[in-house]
Parts: C-alpha cells; structure tokens; sequence
C-alpha cells in the first residue's frame, strides 16, 4: 500500500521537511507540491493533502479537500475548537495537528492533568521571529485543554483576576496567553501553574523542525485510514 501524498506549502518550513518525511518513507509517495502560485486542482488524485499555509488559506484548502473527498493533514496555527467543530460531519478525514512534538503533545496533556488542582495558570509561548500569528496553534491547543480539564472537574474559570487588562496576554478559553517572537529560538512553550507558596513549570522546547518529523509522518498514515475530524497529536498517537 502506497499513500499518495499532496503538500501545500511546499515551500515553507513545515512543507519542506514533509517533503522529507515523505521521500524517507517507503509507504509514502509524493503526488504533488505546491506552492502559494499552484492551483488547488494540481492536489486532486492524492489520498492526503499536507497543508502548512496561512489560517485563511487554510480553510479553502480544507473546503477543496472535503469537495473533492480528499482526506487533509492542517499543520497550520490558529485553528480552535469552535472553528474546527463545523467540520465534524465530515466524511473525510479531516486531522488537525497544531503542534507535531511528541514531547509537546505530553507536556500539554501534563498541564491540563494539573491544572485540576491549581488555579492560576498561564501560558508563555515563544517562536522564531518569522512565526506571523499569534497565540501559537499549540497554546490555543493547550489553554482549550486546561480549560475543558477543568470544566470537567467542576471548577470555575477565567482562571485570573485582571482579565481584560492588555498586557496580561490574550485570554484563549479563559488561559491567558503571552507570545514572544524572538530570533536564535525555534519553539518553546511554557505553562505556569501556581498555588499557595509553589509553582509548577511545565516547559518544554525543540530546537528544529526535525522534532516533528515523527509527528508528521504518523498524522499522514493516520489521516489516511480515519475519516471525520480529529484535533491533536495525542488523539493520532493514541495517548
């Protein structure tokens, strides 16, 4: 079995190292690459879209992608839970991935775990300073994870007094959230959680996009044989 493979945003740094991914696996064929001057319709004929593109290109890649029943892999930020949630009758697989680190994945399913015994939580997500949107894909993923966490437990939200104040940070789920955007750093995420005389840091760091070549290439096979949608690494891996 061979799974053809479409990447849009070929060019980027997400779409180049898919490239990779996919010339390196030997279920894995490249059907086509494109970038920001190619039409859509060069895609059709894949079993799976790649896209790493820009938010409001991406959903006319998702709606390409359910018109012409190709199942698609988004690796673009600023996907939420009520944007992705219209897609949920879909017949495709539609496979959103805001963050492709196994590491990262277990440090937000750690934080949201603990975030049912603190009550101050906030989030510092820092990129390259090419990264153009903010709050990152992965802390929008994070906060809605701490936030349903606690919902389920029961316990209130926002989650800080101050709320509203502008440079306390965007507030995503009720988490506030502060980006940084600085040169010499790839990715990090920083999730503080504090309580009477403690605090607990959950960090966790990469320093390439080769942290997410694993990532990728398991979220391909699984976008090919799992339809409808699925938000997260963690539903791919199963964890």
């Amino acid at each position: 079995m061979t799974i053809k493979v479409s990447v849009i945003g070929a060019t980027g740094r997400m779409g180049k190292l898919a490239l990779e991914v996919i010339h390196a696996a030997e279920d894995l064929e490249l059907h086509s690459a494109l970038d920001s001057k190619s039409e859509l319709v060069q895609a059709v004929g894949a079993d799976v879209i790649f896209e790493a593109t820009k938010l409001e290109v991406s959903k006319e890649i998702v709606a390409f992608a359910l018109e012409h029943k190709i199942n698609v892999l988004v690796a673009t930020s600023g996907w939420s839970e009520v944007l992705s949630s219209a897609l949920k009758a879909s017949e495709s697989a539609v496979v959103i991935v805001p963050n492709f680190s196994v590491g990262s994945v277990l440090a937000s399913k750690f934080a949201a775990l603990a975030a049912k015994h603190f009550d101050a939580i906030e989030i510092i997500e820092t990129h390259h300073a090419g990264k153009i949107d903010s709050p990152s894909g992965t802390a929008i993923r994070t906060a809605e994870m701490i936030s349903s966490s606690r919902k389920d437990a029961g316990l209130s939200q926002p989650l800080i007094q101050g709320v509203g104040q502008e440079a306390r940070g965007q507030v995503v789920a009720g988490v506030p959230v502060h980006s940084l955007r600085l040169d010499g750093v790839s990715a990090k995420q920083e999730i503080l959680l504090t309580g009477p005389s403690e605090v607990l840091n959950i960090s966790h760091e990469v320093s390439s996009v080769q942290a997410y070549a694993q990532g990728i290439l398991h979220s391909i096979r699984f976008a090919y044989t799992n339809p409808g949608l699925i938000v997260g690494l963690d539903k791919v891996l199963g964890i």
